[in-house]
């Protein structure tokens, strides 16, 4: 549905989005993940026609958007970082005026009301809809925003920050709201906020310093990082040289302590074992044998914090070691993460 081919976007001397490459499967939620200044919202508004690209190419629904953008653009839904509000406007005003722009001409006015109608009800902005935008709060804003990017039914939505300035009933409701768009709508939700990929995404683009630094599943990723399966173990072992007889365990490759209580005689462990291999069984089987009691045994995984930062640290150290890394950091910082204007 979406397909980005080696996507460059310079400003004079300065690279925001150096040969970006990525796939967007159709009905799929994609997590556009990177702190501020990586080059997110300029990678959004090439692939939405809102500004040309350096190099590369860019398709939606099978359309180029630069050769095609007005096909291409007729397929997108687009909710910027900030939405595009006219305060003087009521929230049905500007979703009546909205819905003339992006609607067929052969769309009739009731059809048009319904579905301004059922755009308000999706967002939860119905209860708004006689008040001027200027008067809305952040958080209802937001939303509006994305109702107008609703409006016409698009195939393909691209969310900058869609939860910016919600508070947490509404992120809920905005984050339930792109889960059940899933499906119908292919999705691009471009984010700094981790919870946010791993609570609404099916697969994530990490991105740092205009540069992708992964695309997977958030679980393949823990898997490839981790480069081990991990385990917490927990016995009922006082006095015992457990991490002795734990590290017998065939596929066992290191047992370290984790925790430990000795007032009850609870030691806890982080067992690392061979990837690919599963010593549950014979973990439990060795604490049975010596009669200790087993309390708990889980596996330990890489949350997605522990991820991007691992990704984000090591590209950047690497960044370091190039002489253009330092102006490249500069300009990100005397812009405050945004790029410069063209």
């Amino acid at each position: 549905m979406i397909e980005v081919q080696h996507l460059t976007k310079r400003y004079g001397p300065f690279t925001a989005v150096d040969d970006v490459s990525f796939r967007v499967q159709k009905g799929e939620i994609l997590g556009f993940l990177g702190p501020n200044g990586a080059g997110k919202t300029t990678t959004m508004r090439v692939l939405t026609g809102y500004m040309p690209a350096t190099d590369g190419t860019a398709t939606v629904a099978g359309f180029d958007v630069f050769a095609n953008p007005v096909e291409a653009k007729r397929r997108i839904g687009y909710l910027p970082e900030t939405p595009p509000l006219y305060p003087d406007m009521t929230v049905r005003e500007y979703l009546t005026f909205v819905a003339k722009l992006k609607l067929p001409k052969t769309v009739s006015k009731s059809e048009r009301t319904e579905r301004i109608d059922s755009a308000m009800r999706k967002t939860h902005v119905d209860d708004m809809a006689n008040r001027h935008c200027s008067r809305l709060s952040k958080g209802y804003k937001q939303r509006v925003g994305l109702a107008q990017a609703l409006l016409h039914d698009p195939e393909v939505l691209i969310l900058d920050e869609p939860t910016a300035g919600l508070d947490p009933k509404q992120i809920i409701e905005t984050r339930d709201l792109i889960r059940g768009l899933a499906g119908n709508h292919t999705i691009v939700l471009s984010t700094h906020i981790l919870p946010e990929v791993s609570q609404t995404c099916n697969r994530v683009v990490i991105i740092n310093k205009g540069r992708v630094v992964a695309v997977d599943t958030p679980d393949n990723l823990t898997r490839q990082l981790k480069g081990s399966a991990t385990l917490y173990v927990q016995v009922d072992a006082s006095g015992a040289d457990a991490a002795a007889a734990l590290a017998t365990v065939p596929g066992v490759r290191g047992v370290s302590p984790f925790d430990r209580d000795d007032q009850d005689g609870h030691l806890g462990f982080e067992i690392t074992a061979e990837t690919d291999r599963d010593v549950r069984r014979d973990v439990a089987r060795v604490i049975v044998d010596k009669g200790w009691g087993l309390l708990e045994l889980r596996p330990l995984r890489m949350s997605l914090e522990d991820i991007f930062l691992q990704l984000t640290t090591d590209e950047s150290a690497k960044a370091e070691e190039t002489p253009d890394a330092p102006e490249a950091s500069a300009a990100v910082d005397a812009t405050n993460g945004e790029v410069p204007n063209a």
